[in-house]
């Protein structure tokens, strides 16, 4: 793939393998790719097909221009690289698609709603969804890890948004195909178009009539909160409510499962997860690192509103902007040993949430459960040991591990 004449630069050849395969992020090493280019093309023209294409930026710095410059770097246009070449049609109506000062005011409530402090008061709630989705590890046999914490965000969203238990592992199923409809075990036999379309078609369908369910009888939940939020002196819509709800569901499930899944993948074997286990103060510290080291959402795509300049490289006024989150908490420069998980790195100034506007309004309830999960792990279980082959994801979007069998002894209490 080579930087087109038109955009400025000196040419840049990319080699195979692909960012954009899913499958070179369920088999192969997009760290190595991403390695090289920080070294010696931060910004980079990655052609997706003879008309399309985006820039590449790989390295922190660059990262943390692109996304808090909404100014400069647009959300609206879409945020994903499926999207490329069209808008998208959420854009000024979804919070995560929709730019400053109308992003503050449909955020504030939610953003409200999910404060440290409002969250957790909801620890009870969160700790006993953890303690049942872990309870089968405790009968001896092989436990799949990885499928426990896929469930786990959705009992933790599903209360707070007040969504019916009988459809939580549905649910589940459902935004995780949305994420990764490439995957062998979660596309359908017709294919990746059909697979994406279907999965939109049945949430949003679910969305509507939740929403007209709980428009005759308000609570505290966050849909509720969606209901009684005005922007632009007005109510939002029942389309407008329906995708935020929509994207609201599908941050909680796609980050928070990820992060411990790849931190126990990657310390099995080690000192280093006894070490953790053996020192509770470390919980915090530890998850802040396993949150850099998954990096769970691997990008962010924006379009720039103007010319501008990355790293000495033109980017002109239009052209998409792909950054690479995961290869960002990477940077050598930012952080020392980079390739090294330290549950005791401070600081740990990772962007796995974003940074900026953007930054995710979910953040304090994934740290808080993250937490929690931990806490409950490290205190209920010992010998925690890998049983069977791990399975990743295939998603370009979401860094993801689908199966982590393991094996634990309860601890004497």
């Amino acid at each position: 793939m080579t930087e087109p004449a038109a955009t400025g630069g000196c040419p840049v050849r990319h080699e195979a393998p692909d960012l954009v395969d899913p499958a070179l992020h369920s088999h192969g090493d997009p760290h190595a790719l991403w390695r090289e280019l920080r070294r010696h093309h931060p910004v980079s023209w990655h052609a997706v097909d003879d008309q399309l294409g985006f820039w590449s930026v790989t390295r922190y710095p660059d990262a943390d221009i692109v996304l808090r410059d909404y100014t400069s770097f647009t959300s609206e246009r879409g945020t994903m690289i499926d999207l490329l070449g069209t808008d998208d049609p959420a854009g000024g109506s979804q919070l995560a698609v929709t730019d400053p000062p109308r992003h503050g005011v449909m955020r504030e409530p939610l953003q409200r709603a999910l404060t440290l402090k409002a969250v957790e008061r909801s620890q009870d709630i969160i700790r006993e969804q953890i303690v049942r989705l872990l309870s089968p590890l405790a009968d001896g046999g092989t436990f799949d890890f990885a499928t426990a914490m896929l469930a786990m965000p959705m009992a933790v969203t599903g209360v707070l948004m007040g969504l019916p238990t009988e459809d939580w592992d549905r649910l589940t199923w459902l935004t995780t195909v949305c994420i990764a409809p490439d995957d062998p075990e979660y596309r359908h036999p017709r294919g990746r178009k059909y697979t994406l379309e279907a999965a939109h078609r049945e949430l949003f369908a679910y969305f509507q009539d939740i929403v007209k369910e709980r428009e005759k009888n308000l609570g505290d939940d966050l849909i509720s909160v969606l209901l009684r939020t005005e922007f632009d002196g007005r109510r939002m819509s029942l389309g407008e409510i329906v995708s935020n709800c929509y994207s609201m569901l599908l941050g909680a499930n796609v980050t928070t499962p990820h992060a411990p899944s790849f931190a126990l993948d990657h310390l099995f074997g080690t000192p280093d997860l006894d070490d953790w286990a053996a020192h509770p103060e470390l919980i915090r510290s530890g998850v802040e690192e396993a949150l850099r080291w998954a990096s769970p959402i691997t990008y962010f795509m924006r379009y720039a509103t103007q010319d501008v300049e990355l790293s000495g490289t033109h980017v002109k006024a239009g052209d998409a902007v792909v950054v690479w989150i995961a290869s960002a908490n990477r940077d050598e420069d930012v952080f020392p040993h980079a390739f090294t998980f330290d549950v005791r790195r401070r600081p740990n100034r990772h962007i796995a949430f974003g940074v900026g506007a953007h930054h995710c309004v979910g953040h304090s309830v994934a740290r808080v459960t993250l937490r929690l999960l931990f806490a409950e792990l490290f205190g209920r279980f010992a010998d925690l040991a890998p049983a069977g082959e791990t399975e990743r994801l295939a998603s370009n979007f979401v860094s993801g591990i689908k199966h982590l069998p393991i094996t634990a002894k309860v601890k004497e209490r």
